[in-house]
């Protein structure tokens, strides 16, 4: 555990705080300041992969789960201007898209651990970050999943807008969706880097303890 223990802790700490920053809305209502750091939660989840294997990479992962949960039961009992500041299906989607996207990125890297060093944790982080915003926001605010919590009213973010101000007309939570699918991939490639630094210096470390 103990050596697991930075990844864990580092975890917990994008978890926390993206649950606080998703309370910041930017861009014009199409972004959270929230929306730039849980992406790295992929970051961490490869890196413990990598360098500690699979078993580590789950760990950390249902560490992250488990901080998540904590977060969101927190939030359905604070209430703000237009209610509790996390809804019961915004809890559900956040935990189950959470959980499920990290544990598919452990599966695809370590398809891939093998092949050219930048491929497993840009596939993995791809591909997870697709399950992972189409799980949320269709289960946080779909129209048709409105039988999951009937008190909460979706209809806002339902309203048909146009994408980003002038493009296509699209439920306001499909071009959310959109948007932080747009965040995760440009920091998926931007993380890419200290991936590889992070990763050469854990590994330095390990081989040093067994030396």
């Amino acid at each position: 555990m103990t050596r697991i223990l930075p990844g864990v802790l580092a975890m917990a700490t994008i978890v926390v705080a993206s649950n606080i920053l998703v309370q910041h809305i930017i861009a014009d209502g199409w972004l959270t300041w929230g929306a730039f750091t849980y992406p790295f939660a992929f970051l961490v989840t490869d890196v413990m992969n990598r360098v500690y294997g699979t078993h580590a990479a789950r760990r950390v992962v249902f560490a992250g789960f488990l901080v998540g949960v904590i977060c969101s039961l927190i939030g359905t009992q604070i209430v703000g201007e237009f209610g509790p500041l996390v809804t019961w299906r915004i809890a559900m989607g956040s935990g189950l898209a959470f959980l499920l996207a990290q544990l598919l990125d452990v599966a695809i890297f370590q398809r891939l651990r093998s092949a050219a060093w930048w491929r497993a944790p840009l596939t993995s982080s791809v591909i997870g970050s697709a399950l992972d915003t189409a799980l949320f926001f269709t289960i946080a605010f779909s129209a048709g999943l409105a039988w999951i919590e009937p008190a909460n009213d979706v209809a806002w973010a339902n309203e048909a807008r146009a994408l980003f101000g002038s493009g296509p007309i699209l439920p306001y939570w499909v071009g959310l969706a959109i948007a932080d699918y747009g965040v995760k991939l440009g920091i998926a490639l931007i993380a890419l880097m200290p991936f590889r630094m992070i990763v050469t210096k854990l590994s330095r470390g390990e081989s040093a303890k067994t030396s």
